[in-house]
């Protein structure tokens, strides 16, 4: 459909600028943390980049209604998150929680109001994706699973927000970034499910196996996701440093890298399954 060649076409671009401003952090250097570095417009194109293109590809198993608003306001946040972001890394200035004049206070409330509507349209695909539709179960499962957690990484971005606001306006815009930076890993550990398990039920469709086995390969990869990115989640609101591995209890590593394995698992024994020659004959079988 066309809309999803827009989606596509702009998730593509996103993803260029994203790899554009780490060239511009290799031309022009500068620091790479921090609330003002070529770091931020860098992942937040290619995060964003990845995620519209993921939705949309996901989005076409499920029936979503109004697909076209639904797809297009999705789209149309993630370009105006990207934009707010590289143009004050441009401007040389804080992005998130930076209302110290109306300029930056434009682009700070335009980035938090992309970022409702991305919620909301999420909630829209969550709601689809519970629908029947002409997707197997595996793939149901999967884009369940992903839009859920895309949902809970959405939240724990909102929640950053309230925290980093309140920050800035009772102490300084250095606590806001301190404060609101410690809940980041639990943020990037629940959106990537949307990236990697409509993938994994993708190419379990190229196997030999019966569609229970593809199933069953599916939930394994869904649960091991679930159980590695709910423990980081859970850590990070307990309180620990979630980008020093060594200050979380060991349980809690042991439990993650269980969950990651089981992942990885799935994802190995697909691959080893790959029936080389399913794809030429349902690629024929749809002519």
């Amino acid at each position: 459909m066309r809309i999803e060649r827009a989606c596509y076409l702009v998730a593509a671009v996103l993803f260029a600028s994203g790899l554009a401003h780490l060239g511009v952090q290799a031309v022009l250097g500068g620091p790479w943390d921090g609330p003002v570095s070529w770091r931020k417009p860098a992942d937040f194109g290619m995060a964003f980049g990845l995620t519209l293109f993921a939705v949309t590809w996901a989005s076409t198993w499920i029936d979503v209604r109004p697909r076209r608003a639904v797809l297009t306001g999705f789209a149309a946040a993630s370009v105006v998150e990207v934009v707010a972001i590289s143009v004050q890394a441009w401007r040389g200035v804080p992005s998130h929680f930076n209302t110290t004049t109306p300029l930056n206070s434009a682009f700070a409330f335009s980035a938090a109001a992309g970022g409702a509507v991305i919620i909301v349209t999420t909630l829209a695909l969550l709601r689809a994706a519970f629908r029947p539709s002409d997707a197997t179960r595996g793939q149901r499962l999967a884009v369940q699973v992903g839009f859920g957690s895309l949902l809970v990484g959405l939240v724990i971005g909102a929640v950053m927000i309230a925290i980093g606001t309140a920050q800035a306006r009772t102490v300084s815009l250095d606590a806001a970034y301190d404060a609101a930076v410690v809940l980041v890993p639990a943020h990037a550990a629940a959106m990537q499910g949307i990236l990697v398990l409509p993938i994994l039920a993708w190419l379990t469709g190229f196997t030999s196996w019966p569609e229970p086995a593809r199933t069953r390969v599916t939930a394994l990869g869904c649960a091991g996701y679930l159980v590695c990115a709910g423990t980081i989640v859970l850590e990070a609101f307990l309180g620990f440093d979630g980008f020093d591995p060594a200050s979380a209890p060991v349980l809690g590593t042991v439990v993650a890298a269980a969950g990651a394995a089981l992942l990885v698992g799935a994802g190995v024994a697909t691959l080893a399954g790959l029936d080389r020659g399913s794809r030429l004959r349902q690629t024929a079988a749809s002519r």
